[in-house]
């Protein structure tokens, strides 16, 4: 059974920065990407960041130059790192994994989420 296991999440003033981390356990094979989304209070779960299976990043248009996804091939891992935080950052952060499954189909599986805070 596959699982996504986050890590890093919490309480962090503005200005300041945080680190989470997604391991994959089990096995995925064609993973298209990887990547780290993001729900607010009262919003729709929104791509913050993910990486493909070839090395492209694509962030979130608000967290550009503050946030760095990377991936470990050889750990299965994705990490975030978040930079210059701000309030409208709080959200409960899911991992995500794209799997391909068929010529054109896709599966994704996902973290429990891990909440991060930002205070102002």
């Amino acid at each position: 059974q596959v699982q996504l296991v986050e890590s890093g999440g919490g309480l962090v003033q503005a200005g300041g920065s945080r680190r989470l981390s997604c391991a994959v356990k089990g096995s995925i094979f064609g993973i298209k990407s990887m990547g780290w989304y993001r729900q607010a209070p009262g919003k729709l779960r929104v791509l913050a960041a993910d990486i493909t299976s070839g090395g492209t990043m694509n962030y979130r248009e608000s967290v550009k130059g503050r946030f760095t996804i990377s991936r470990d091939y050889a750990k299965n891992t994705v990490d975030l790192q978040m930079d210059s935080l701000k309030p409208e950052d709080t959200a409960v952060y899911y991992c995500n994994v794209v799997a391909t499954v068929g010529p054109t189909a896709t599966r994704n599986y996902w973290g429990r989420g891990t909440q991060v805070t930002v205070s102002p």
